[in-house]
C-alpha cells in the first residue's frame, strides 16, 4: 500500500476505497486511520507537543492540517497558548477562553514518519477487522459452518472459515480422523470469545449438537420442526444415540429419520467417519425410553428410583452382554441419553438383591417392634420398608393388611413410635459426645442423625454450619456409571475430590430445604449487627445529651 502521506489526492481516496473493500471494513474507519497517522506523523514534525488535528475530506480526499490553541491574558505554554493580539490575526472576534485553529501548511513528511503512519493505519484497520470478524460470529453460537483445513498445530486443527479462523480442539474432534491440509471440513460453532488476538472462534466435530444439525439438514421433517430430536448421546467417531419424536402422528420419526433405504442416516454416518447411531423413540414416561434406549437388548424389568436419579433395569441372562455393550458403552450412552444412572442386573442378580432385601427390612422389624418373624415379613411383603411408614402411615392402610386389626395396627403404630424415639435419643447421645451444640438441634429439617453427620464432618456450632454454601450441605454424591464385565468382577470408577457431594447429601434434602437451614444458621449474624447497632445509637444518643 502506498504511502498515504506522499499520496495525492486520489491516491488518498483510492487507497482508502481499496483497503475498506479488501478488509471488509467501513470506508469511514480508513479515513480515520488515515487522519490518526498524518497527525501523529506532523506532531514528530512540529512537535509532539502541539494540539495537532488532521481533517481529510472523503468525498474531494483535500487534507487540511491544523493545530488547536487556547486563548488567555498570559501565554505560558506557547505550544498550545496564544494571547488575544494574536489571536485575533487567527480568527476575528477571539475572546479569552476560545479555543480557535491555527492553520498548518502541508508537510513533506520524509520516510521514516511516513513508515511510521503506515503502522498506525495498519493497527487501526487490523482492529477494526477483528471487531468486525467478532461482530459476525458472536451471534452464530450453535450453527454449522463449513471451512477449509489451514494448518494442525500440536494437534488442534486450525480451520480457515473464510473471513475469520476457527479452532477445533484435540478434545472436540473425531477419534482417528485424519485432518489434512486443504480439506473442506464441517463443524460446529461452539463459542465465540473476544481475545486482544482477534475474535476466538471454537468448533467441534464431536459436540452431540453436531450430529442434531447434521440430521437437520438431511431430514426436512426435522427442519421443519414435524419431527424433534430431544436427546442425544455420542462416543464420537464410534457409536451414537438420539431419542426423535413427531408431532404428527402420522409420520413415524424414526423411519423419516433413517430414510428410504437407510440414505439419510448413512449422510450422517460418513460426515461422522462411520459412527455407527441407534435412532430411537423418545417417551415421555422415563421406563419406556430406558428400555428404548438399551436397544438392541431385551428389557425385563425397570424399576426406577426417583430420588436418587437411578434406574435399575433387569435383563435375561443371554441380554447382559448385549446391553451393557464393549467396554460399557450401551449402557454409558443410554444414561446419558436418559439422563439417569442406569445399573443393569440379572435376573438372578435382581432375584438375589431383592431377597437380601427382604430379609434385612424383615429383620429390622423384628427386632425394632419386637413382633415374630411371620409379622416382621408380611410388613415387608405389603411394601414397608421404613420404620416411619409404620408409625405414620393411615392407621386404616395398616389394619387393612390381611390377618390385622385395628387393635394391631395401633400395637404396632406405638411400638414404631417408640423405636423412632429410641433411635433419636441414642443419636442424641452421640451428638452431644461429640461436642453438637444444641443450637444446631433447633434448625428446621435437621434430624439428631443428621447432627451427628456433622459433627462427624467438624460442624458443631452454629458458625461452623452457616459458613456452609446450600450445595456443600445437601448436594448429592455424583456416582459414576458402573462398567460391568460378564468375565470379571464389576468395576467402579474410582471417586474423584470433585465428584463428593454435600455433607448430609445421603439425606435427599431438596435445595429449598438446604437454603432454609443454612439461612435459619445465619439469623444470629444479623441479630448480632442489629443489637450492635442498636448500642451504638444509644451510646451517640447519650454522648450528644
Amino acid at each position: 500500500m502506498a504511502s498515504p502521506i506522499a499520496a495525492n489526492k486520489a491516491e488518498l481516496l483510492a487507497i482508502a476505497t481499496a483497503v475498506a473493500t479488501e478488509k471488509m471494513i467501513d470506508k469511514s474507519i480508513v479515513i480515520e486511520a488515515m487522519e490518526e497517522a498524518i497527525q501523529k506523523s506532523a506532531r514528530n514534525r512540529y512537535g509532539a507537543e502541539n494540539d495537532i488535528r488532521a481533517k481529510l475530506d472523503p468525498l474531494t480526499g483535500d487534507l487540511r492540517l491544523w493545530r488547536v490553541v487556547e486563548v488567555v491574558e498570559e501565554v505560558e505554554d506557547y505550544f498550545k497558548q496564544v494571547d488575544l493580539k494574536a489571536a485575533e490575526k487567527l480568527q476575528a472576534g477571539s475572546k479569552i477562553g476560545d479555543f480557535i485553529v491555527d492553520p498548518l501548511p502541508p508537510v513533506d513528511l520524509g520516510r521514516i514518519d511516513a513508515q511510521s503512519a503506515k503502522q498506525v493505519i495498519f493497527q487501526k484497520v487490523r482492529d477494526a477487522e477483528r471487531e468486525r470478524q467478532f461482530e459476525e460470529f458472536k451471534d452464530r453460537a450453535g450453527e454449522v459452518i463449513t471451512g477449509v483445513i489451514k494448518s494442525v498445530e500440536f494437534g488442534h486443527v486450525i480451520v480457515n472459515l473464510g473471513r475469520a479462523e476457527g479452532v477445533i480442539r484435540r478434545d472436540q474432534q473425531i477419534p482417528r480422523e485424519a485432518a489434512r491440509t486443504g480439506e473442506r471440513v464441517r463443524a460446529l460453532i461452539m463459542k465465540v470469545e473476544r481475545n486482544n488476538r482477534g475474535p476466538q472462534i471454537f468448533l467441534s466435530r464431536a459436540h452431540p449438537e453436531f450430529m442434531k444439525k447434521l440430521f437437520a439438514q438431511e431430514v426436512p421433517e426435522i427442519y421443519d420442526n414435524i419431527i424433534e430430536i430431544k436427546a442425544a448421546a455420542r462416543d464420537p467417531g464410534s457409536r451414537a444415540k438420539i431419542g426423535v419424536i413427531s408431532r404428527d402422528s402420522s409420520i413415524d420419526p424414526v423411519g423419516a429419520c433413517v430414510g428410504m433405504k437407510g440414505s439419510r442416516v448413512q449422510a450422517v454416518v460418513q460426515e461422522l467417519q462411520g459412527e455407527k447411531i441407534d435412532i430411537i423413540p423418545w417417551s415421555e414416561d422415563t421406563a419406556t425410553f430406558v428400555v428404548n434406549a438399551l436397544q438392541p437388548a431385551t428389557v425385563s424389568r425397570v424399576v426406577l428410583d426417583e430420588d436418587e436419579g437411578r434406574i435399575e433395569v433387569v435383563v435375561p441372562d443371554d441380554q447382559l452382554s448385549l446391553a451393557i455393550g464393549r467396554r460399557g458403552q450401551n449402557v454409558r450412552l443410554a444414561s446419558q441419553l436418559t439422563g439417569h444412572q442406569i445399573d443393569i442386573l440379572t435376573e438372578e442378580e435382581a432375584s438375589e438383591k431383592r431377597t437380601k432385601e427382604f430379609a434385612e427390612r424383615s429383620k429390622m422389624f423384628e427386632e425394632e417392634l419386637d413382633v415374630d418373624e411371620t409379622l416382621s415379613q408380611l410388613l415387608v411383603a405389603e411394601g414397608f420398608s421404613e420404620l416411619e411408614e409404620v408409625a405414620y402411615v393411615e392407621l386404616s392402610e395398616l389394619a387393612g393388611i390381611e390377618g390385622f386389626d385395628d387393635e394391631l395396627a395401633e400395637e404396632l403404630q406405638t411400638r414404631a413410635k417408640e423405636a423412632i424415639e429410641r433411635k433419636e435419643d441414642a443419636y442424641r447421645a452421640t451428638r452431644r459426645e461429640l461436642g453438637v451444640e444444641d443450637d444446631l438441634a433447633t434448625m428446621p429439617h435437621l434430624s439428631e442423625q443428621m447432627l451427628v453427620v456433622l459433627g462427624k464432618a467438624g460442624i458443631k456450632t452454629l458458625d461452623d454450619l452457616a459458613d456452609l454454601a446450600t450445595d456443600e450441605l445437601i448436594a448429592k454424591k455424583r456416582e459414576a456409571p458402573r462398567r460391568r464385565n460378564t468375565e470379571g468382577p464389576q468395576l467402579r470408577r474410582p471417586q474423584r475430590a470433585e465428584d463428593k457431594g454435600g455433607v448430609l447429601g445421603v439425606f435427599g434434602l431438596s435445595e429449598e430445604q438446604g437454603n432454609e437451614i443454612i439461612m435459619a444458621a445465619r439469623a444470629h449474624w444479623f441479630e448480632d449487627e442489629d443489637s450492635s447497632s442498636a448500642s451504638e445509637e444509644a451510646a451517640n444518643a447519650e454522648s450528644s445529651q
